[in-house]
């Protein structure tokens, strides 16, 4: 589903290229679990943004089901990402003057989706994260867990076949981070392909697999200190 292969990325800061990438590969098979693991400034949110169409590598291949993309155009990109991947992201983006309902139904105005089965995808996405008796509230009157779950429903009412989440626990409180791993790990039992971006082992042992990120380089054995526990 995920190949990557031979991934360089590097940015330009004044006259200095400074690499964030170095020959990564990967690949994420259909169904699977994996947990991108590194501390901050390794360059997993890097790859999180190439994995997810968000940017394109300098050099090297990436394939998703069976499609290179690294040399697609940026409408074309879009387009992937509206298809094929949700995002699920620490910071909740959720519209502030707009129930849960409408936040979650707000995706959606943009797909050729009739009203009524739009109606039904919202409602079904929100009940399965457990909010039915929230969708006529707006963010500020929910809890920060409560809100992960919206920006949740959001992402499965476009039903995507891969899910990424960028450290998606990392503005909750402990009781309510298990509530969200799990509700992911529920989804991934359902079929969805999951990579979740951490820098805490507590919740990237709960993943399926682990790959590990340090200095631009990934691999499948942990090769660095200084992992956080919480």
């Amino acid at each position: 589903m995920i190949r990557l292969k031979h991934i360089y990325k590097s940015y330009t800061i004044g006259t200095v290229e400074v690499p964030v990438l170095r020959n990564v590969s990967l690949h994420v098979r259909p169904h699977e679990f994996v947990a991108i693991l590194g501390p901050s400034g390794s360059g997993k949110s890097t790859l999180m943004n190439i994995i997810g169409c968000l940017d394109i590598p300098d050099s090297g291949d990436y394939i998703l089901d069976g499609e290179y993309v690294d040399n697609c155009t940026e409408d074309k990109l879009s387009e992937i990402r509206g298809v094929k991947i949700g995002f699920i992201f620490q910071q909740f983006n959720l519209l502030p003057d707009l129930t849960a309902y409408e936040n979650v139904e707000m995706p959606l105005l943009y797909h050729r989706i009739s009203p009524s089965e739009r109606h039904e995808r919202v409602i079904r996405t929100i009940e399965q994260v457990g909010l039915k008796d929230r969708m006529r509230h707006k963010p500020s009157q929910l809890s920060g867990g409560q809100q992960q779950r919206v920006a949740i429903a959001r992402v499965l009412a476009s039903e995507p076949s891969i899910i990424l989440a960028d450290e998606p626990t990392g503005n909750l409180d402990s009781a309510s981070g298990k509530e969200i791993m799990d509700i992911i790990k529920g989804l991934w039992r359902d079929g969805h392909t999951i990579v979740l971006i951490t820098h805490d082992i507590n919740i990237a042992n709960q993943a399926e697999r682990k790959v590990y990120v340090h200095d631009g380089r990934l691999s499948e054995k942990e090769i660095y200190n200084g992992m956080e526990n919480h």
